[in-house]
């Protein structure tokens, strides 16, 4: 990838043009190709971008303006279609390349599964890494429907490779019943149903700990966030996101690495889900890059 101009497409309100002089590499991952229900979040990224132009750039959570942190744009990286196995490969590469230059990757999908490179490159940086996942899914399955490489599975590589009890879940409401007592018997952290609470009484543990956070949009109830691939009623509000996008910003972690998933616009006529996924964006980059 060339990080020597800036993207030439629309980018995220605010993008500094260099990536040299930023800290944080703001990238899309346009793939959708192992979905089980609807697909379309290959398309996340681009319409995050473009209503992130109605953002204000200041944050009365956090105190804090986009002026504030250089970030770099980086656009998409370019997949190919229906090959899931090369597009992953493709963005652990990039992911290696930011972290080589000494920046933060924060990741747009996509499906779950993009999440999956960006940790293993992640980790090859950060051996001690502990992972925060926000999701409605446990995404800990082996294989779904005979595929190793689903959106169901990359919580579970994740916990393989970095060890289960590194792994923290959050706002957790669906999943198979062998998913929960994996994850009990191997000592992961799952809190079912909520978020904040859960997540502010975890956060001391972490402390000092380099910590990369997935957030599945998903997490959110459908009456908040309609346009995603695998909707699940029961979820949790977007004000209790942002306070546990803030809450992270408040503690001690040390946050290396996000990435916000499973956008999928054509199912949300009223837009409310990528406007919430680009201010979702702006506080982790306001709250946990600074």
């Amino acid at each position: 990838m060339r990080f020597d101009e800036a993207y030439s497409g629309n980018v995220f309100i605010k993008s500094h043009p260099n990536f040299q002089e930023s800290k944080v590499v703001l990238f899309g991952m346009p793939m959708d190709w192992t979905v089980s229900y609807r697909p379309g979040s290959r398309f996340g990224p681009a319409r995050i971008r473009e209503v992130s132009i109605g953002l204000e750039e200041y944050s009365p959570y956090l105190d804090r303006e986009l002026d504030e942190l250089k970030y770099f744009d980086a656009g998409d990286i370019p997949l190919p279609f229906g090959n899931a196995q090369k597009s992953l490969d493709l963005i652990e590469e990039f992911v290696d390349e930011v972290l080589a230059a000494g920046k933060y990757p924060l990741g747009m999908g996509g499906e779950h599964l993009v999440s999956w490179p960006i940790i293993k490159a992640v980790y090859k940086k950060y051996p001690d890494l502990a992972v925060i996942h926000m999701d409605a899914h446990t995404d800990l399955r082996v294989e779904f429907e005979g595929e190793a490489l689903s959106h169901a599975t990359p919580i579970r590589k994740v916990a393989e490779l970095i060890g289960p009890p590194n792994v923290y879940s959050f706002g957790i409401r669906s999943g198979i019943k062998e998913e929960f007592e994996w994850a009990k018997e191997m000592g992961m952290h799952i809190s079912k149903f909520d978020v904040y609470e859960p997540l502010r009484k975890v956060l001391p543990q972490l402390a000092g700990r380099p910590v990369y956070v997935t957030i599945d949009i998903d997490v959110l109830d459908p009456a908040h966030a309609p346009g995603t691939g695998t909707v699940d009623a029961g979820g949790i509000t977007s004000k209790e996101l942002l306070a546990a996008i803030h809450e992270i910003a408040r503690s001690e972690v040390k946050v290396v690495g996000a990435d916000l998933v499973e956008v999928a616009p054509v199912y949300d006529v009223s837009e409310k889900t990528v406007n919430t996924a680009s201010k979702l964006i702006r506080e982790m980059l306001l709250g946990w890059f600074i």
